[in-house]
This record gives structure tokens, sequence and C-alpha cells, in this order.
């Protein structure tokens, strides 16, 4: 059911937030996950004295938000989609559920309002692989994946590296690792509507990969100096966080951007799940550095990737990409 939400929802919401704003809300998104990665965080570090079922206790937990939410959503169901609505025909039905969220002066897009004799067939994701939607398929699920497998990198060299420093809390590794992301969540947030959505993406990848590679070819850096390019290097991997909702929904049209989304969310399902085992198999095979160097070498895939191919979905600089064409 939380998969249906990271794509469902994404493509859901869009549809009901003011144009030109949509892409900026949904990277706002990016705080209350971040909030709840944390209380996440809390909970299992608080929660104790349960002996061998303390595990099963701290799994139950995360029952408590998905009732909040169910409650929620009993009382408070959210409308239908307008535009599927309108796709299958029942304009009038689209209308009346948009004055009734929104006013009567709100209506459907002139494209919408035709009704259409035959029903559309369903999309299938065959499409995506089409010549007209093949690379953005490919960069919205390669960006994805790859940030998600380099993200793990994070949580396992952290502790390593404080470690050097003779710091051997584990807490005070969960602390700056947290914090530190909802910090750099902020940044990103900053500076989502100030660059391009190309550049964010090319020079996210490209930096990130740069610092991981100092970190893991390097090997005579005092210890302080890892710190700080260490957390220079998560400042930026992290920050791009803030593109993983909006930038995949631009990528694709109203037509298939629901079977799209989610296409990228399970791509990226593959880099987090190798992020998550195949790093820590690394680390005890050939050490933190040998699983640094694999998260470069996957950043700097991915940003060949989007150098390549990412496409400018921004309006503001598409405008003035096709005024220098």
């Amino acid at each position: 059911m939380i998969a249906v939400d990271y794509t469902v929802g994404n493509a859901l919401l869009t549809e009901w937030l003011p144009k030109g704003e949509d892409s900026k809300r949904q990277s706002h998104l990016l705080i209350y996950w971040t909030i709840g990665f944390i209380l996440s965080y809390i909970a299992g570090t608080l929660i104790t004295g349960f002996g061998a079922y303390t595990w099963q206790v701290i799994l139950a937990t995360s029952a408590v938000p998905a009732i909040i939410t169910a409650l929620f959503r009993s009382f408070f169901p959210l409308p239908a989609s307008p535009t599927w609505l309108a796709s299958k025909g029942k304009v009038k039905k689209a209308n009346k559920i948009i004055s009734k969220h929104m006013g009567r002066k709100w209506r459907l897009p002139k494209r919408f309002m035709k009704k259409k004799k035959k029903t559309p067939k369903n999309i299938s994701w065959a499409i995506l692989f089409s010549k007209k939607y093949l690379r953005r398929t490919l960069v919205g699920g390669i960006f994805y994946a790859c940030q998600a497998f380099s993200f793990f990198g994070i949580s396992i060299f952290l502790p390593i590296l404080l470690s050097s420093m003779n710091i051997t809390d584990s807490n005070i590794s969960g602390i700056i690792y947290n914090g530190g992301m909802f910090v750099d969540v902020l940044f990103g947030i900053f500076i989502f509507n100030r660059i391009s959505r190309r550049a964010f993406l090319v020079g996210n990848f490209l930096t990130s990969a740069v610092l991981f590679g100092i970190l893991a070819l390097v090997p005579g850096l005092n210890s302080m100096v890892k710190l700080t390019t260490f957390t220079i290097f998560a400042i930026i991997l992290s920050s791009g966080l803030v593109l993983d909702y909006p930038y995949p929904t631009e990528l694709f049209d109203i037509k298939v951007r629901s079977t799209g989304v989610g296409t990228c969310i399970t791509i990226s399902r593959f880099g987090a799940a190798a992020g998550t085992f195949l790093l820590s198999v690394l680390t005890n095979v050939g050490g933190a550095k040998l699983a640094m160097l694999v998260c470069a070498i996957v950043l700097l895939f991915a940003f060949i990737v989007c150098l390549i191919w990412a496409p400018e979905t921004l309006p503001k600089f598409m405008k003035k990409e096709q005024k220098t064409e």
C-alpha cells in the first residue's frame, strides 16, 4: 500500500496544485518525509527493554502513523482524479468534483471538455519504452536508482569515519546523520527553483562522485579533512533528494504520468535494495574504501546519463533554451 502512495499519490497531487507552483510544493513534501525518517530513528533508539521482542515492538510502531493516516482518509476522503474521469468520458462528473473542492469558477481545461465516444485503452508500460518516452524513462529511473544506491553509502561510511576520530557513540553518528539530512533537504529546497533542473541533476551527481572518489582514492587525508569532505558530499547528495518527487512527475505528460512515475520508482527500488545489501557485502570484503569507490562509480554513471539525456523541465529555463536555439 505504501508503494501505491509513492506512485499514484504523487500524480494525483499534481492535479490539485496551482500550475507553476506544483513542483515547488512537491519538493516541500521531502521535509515531512525527513521528519518521519528522523522520528523512526528516534523510536528505534528509545524503544528498549523487550528482550527478544524488541525488534517486533519497534516494527509495530509503524502501525501508529498508518492508523492515523487511515482514519484521516476515512473522514476526509481524497477526491477522484478529474483528468482520469474526463479521459473516461465523465466530463460532467469531473467538473462537479472540481467545483466542489475549488469553487464554481473552476472547470476542466478546454482540451478535456469534449466527450469522447470511445473509452481509451489503458496505458501499457510498453509505451514508456517507445521512442517518445524511452529517454525520459531511463533518466527518471537511473537518476532515482543511483541516488538511492549511493545514499546508503552515507550511513555505512559515517560510523567508520567517526570511529577513526575516536567517536564510538552510535547515537552521535545517528544525530549527525539525521540532523544533517534535514538541514541538507532545506538547502535543496532553497535552491530548487533558483537553478535549472538539468544543472541541479548534473552538478549534484558530478560533485558527489568527485568528493566520494577523493575519500576512496586518497588514503593519506587526516580525519578532519575527511570529515569536512564527507560533510560537503552528504550536503550535496542529500539536497538532491528534493528532486525525487517533482522531477519524475515533470518528465511525463498527463497521459502516462502515473505509469511513468510508478516505473521510475520501481527502478529506484532496485537501487535501494542493491545499496542496502551490496554495500554491506563490499565493506566486509574490501573495507569502506571499496564500498566508497563503487558508490563513486555509480554516481559518475548517473552523471554521464543525466549529462547526455536529462531534459530540462523547469519552464523558465526551457524558454531560455528555446530562445538561444
